[in-house]
């Protein structure tokens, strides 16, 4: 696997010294580049008052942590300016905004909320067109025509309201949008790739008949249409195929060719032309998620990409002076998941290089990279990059770091400066903040897997001499996905509170190459779990936490293995889990086209493979569950329905398991309104509290 050249981090020494060893960054040689607690951070803690763990008094509330779930999106550089979709858990909605002349401007009013749908997760939302842009609108999943002046009243595009659209590109070629449709016919869902004319609104068919399709992408001189597709039972992140059409002199498209992907074995995604018309995309083939270039009709990397990387020469922040030598490109993943359409996280630039979001060990870094192979790392002080974009002066993207909520960052192509245009705030203090620490642990099979571990902190209170804190291990969703090493509103309310929390990256997380991604085909619900219990193990080995008050949660597929944990394992106290699943058969029953066939790769056939869901169904396995559980669902969910987490409930109950359950009735697959994630978090650690004594 490629996650086994890392190193296992060692066993550190018991006592407080291993909290702030953690608290300080240290972490494994390869990248070095955790943040480090400031100055005066110990003195400040041998100050503080020692009292017990887990009810530590706090101004870091519940709505304080909700309010702070802001968050950007889909970024795009046009209009004189920079345009993003802006979230807000008051709004519970995305707001499209134009930053220009050094003002953020709100293009749509309040209450229209701009979100696609298509394969649920939607993305590629809006695009920028002529004078104005283009949206979904996320109460019908039509798409309408915007205009920036003040005042503008959106036109609307599309009228097809059995269909969604998402993934939306401009072509200037052909003064049309292209988009990802999804149509909903009798007891079929159908997708296609299609052409809207803006003059007129005409609809025209691109491609269709393959199962999935993502990012159409046409050539700037209108004579090659670009794309990605995908066949059920396939995943994005597990096979996908890179498609060419040429654009006839009558504009209809020439025959398909599949340029790559043709033999199933590798996931491509993000296509794009370069300015000289090169069609370049992103392929896991050698491993990890890098750039390649067609060159002759074949397919290729890019020069010093799908080769080891050379450690000589460490990445400076900024400046021309901290250009490396040509070095050969990271072996590291250079995008997420594709779980949202309309994601950048690579861009070409115009002389050849390259600008990239890269992720080594769990960790964000931006690179711009030439044409030769220097490179240089930009806005060091953030961890986390998504949605790149450029113009003549700026880089552009979003960005978190550990001490910040997430922000739009503009960085100078010349000397690298970071501005921040929106977003950035630091909300704790120094003295106040949990940074996180990146481990390497070992688990089964002789394997390795990743997490963040974020000690106790707070400015008025320590932990005592005799005691060590409890844990909370967070579980992330997906679960073909990732967590990440940036400020998180959820974790600093424990950590306020005395707790202690583990963010885990178990086997079969995204972001650590193609390997360790596929680590969980056929092994869900045990790998993870072996993951999650071998981390408190490792914690309570090196005198981190007290292992005997360890609670594990998570959301939707983290709730899921929450579940499992603690019906086959006995190892901890309680747990929550929010909108998790407890009945994988059902959630396969019940689940729409884009995820119709993960259950069968995540668990396997249900014809073939029913004693593994049977031992893999942590609702038929509630009586060994003994720990309390509390859980949050959502009455609107389509995916996890309540009646399954209800079903849970009352079997728990039926044995005399502690347990507390709380319906929101207007809530969907994933909390949004503030009052609830204060709600949610707020009853979670009272549910906790309660547990240590």
């Amino acid at each position: 696997m490629g996650s086994a050249k890392r190193p296992i981090v060692p066993t550190l020494p018991r006592g407080n010294a291993a909290v702030d060893a953690l608290a300080s960054g240290e972490r494994s040689s390869r990248s070095g580049m955790a943040p480090t607690q400031e100055r005066g951070s110990h003195r400040q803690a041998e100050a503080a008052e020692p009292l017990p763990c887990g009810d530590w008094p706090s101004r870091w509330s519940a709505a304080d942590a909700a309010a702070a779930s802001r968050d950007f999106a889909e970024l795009r550089a046009g209009l004189g300016g920079l345009l993003w979709l802006q979230f807000d858990p008051q709004e519970a909605g995305c707001s499209l905004w134009l930053w220009r002349e050094g003002e953020p401007q709100r293009l749509t009013p309040p209450g229209r909320s701009v979100r696609s749908r298509v394969y649920e997760y939607g993305g590629g939302a809006f695009c920028v067109v002529g004078d104005g842009v283009v949206l979904v609108d996320e109460a019908d999943q039509q798409l309408y025509r915007l205009g920036i002046a003040a005042g503008s009243v959106p036109e609307a595009l599309s009228a097809r309201s059995h269909c969604r659209y998402g993934d939306l590109q401009f072509a200037p070629a052909w003064n049309a949008v292209l988009a990802v449709e999804e149509s909903r016919e009798q007891d079929r869902v159908i997708h296609r790739l299609v052409g809207l004319g803006l003059a007129d609104g005409t609809r025209r068919v691109l491609a269709e008949g393959a199962d999935f399709y993502a990012a159409p992408r046409l050539s700037d001189d209108g004579r090659r249409l670009a794309w990605i597709e995908w066949d059920r039972p396939e995943l994005p992140w597990t096979a996908t195929r890179l498609c060419l059409a040429a654009v006839l002199a009558d504009g209809s498209l020439g025959a398909r060719e599949m340029l790559a992907g043709v033999a199933g074995d590798d996931s491509l995604q993000q296509p794009t032309f370069t300015d000289d018309g090169r069609l370049i995309c992103l392929s896991d083939r050698a491993g990890w998620w890098q750039p390649w270039v067609e060159q002759g009709g074949q397919w290729h990397p890019v020069p010093g990409a799908g080769h080891p990387v050379d450690n000589g020469a460490a990445l400076s922040s900024t400046g021309t002076a901290g250009w490396s030598e040509p070095r050969l490109m990271a072996e590291a993943d250079h995008a997420p998941a594709p779980w949202q359409l309309g994601t950048v996280s690579h861009l070409p630039l115009e002389d050849g290089g390259w600008l990239l979001a890269r992720l080594e060990e769990g960790w964000g870094l931006l690179v711009e990279r030439t044409a030769d192979g220097r490179e240089r790392r930009l806005a060091a002080e953030f961890s986390r990059f998504r949605q790149l974009a450029s113009d003549a002066q700026h880089f552009y993207c979003i960005a978190a770091a550990p001490d910040r909520l997430p922000a739009v960052l503009a960085i100078a192509r010349d000397s690298g400066r970071v501005h921040v245009l929106a977003g950035g705030e630091r909300p704790l203090p120094a003295e106040e903040l949990s940074r996180p620490a990146s481990i390497r642990f070992a688990t089964g099979e002789g394997e390795s897997a990743q997490a963040f571990f974020y000690p106790p902190r707070n400015a008025a209170c320590s932990v005592p001499a005799d005691e060590r804190p409890p844990l909370v291990v967070f579980l992330h969703g997906g679960p073909t996905s990732a967590c990440y090493p940036v400020f998180d509103p959820r974790i600093q309310f424990w950590t306020q509170r005395g707790f202690a929390v583990a963010d885990l990256n178990y086997r079969g997380s995204s972001g650590f190459g193609r390997a360790f991604r596929l680590r969980l085909a056929g092994e869900w619900g045990r790998i993870e779990v072996e993951d999650a219990c071998a981390l408190v193990r490792h914690l309570g080995e090196a005198g981190l936490i007290d292992p005997a008050r360890a609670f594990v949660r998570g959301a939707s597929a983290g709730g899921y293995t929450a579940l499992c944990a603690l019906a086959f394992r006995d190892l901890f106290r309680g747990g929550a889990s929010l909108y998790g699943v407890s009945d994988p058969l059902s959630l396969r029953r019940a689940t729409h086209k884009f995820e119709g066939d993960y259950l069968d790769w995540l668990i396997g056939d249900p014809a073939r493979d029913a004693e593994r869901y049977r031992q893999r169904t942590p609702l038929l396995h509630a009586g060994r569950i003994a720990a309390p559980v509390i859980f949050f669902q959502g009455g609107l969910d389509a995916v996890v329905v309540p009646e399954q987490t209800e079903a849970m409930v009352a079997a728990l109950r039926a044995r005399g398991v502690p347990v507390e359950y709380r319906l929101y009735p207007d809530e969907r697959h994933g909390f949004r309104q503030a009052a609830h994630l204060a709600d949610a978090l707020e009853r979670e650690w009272r549910f906790y509290v309660d547990l240590l004594d």
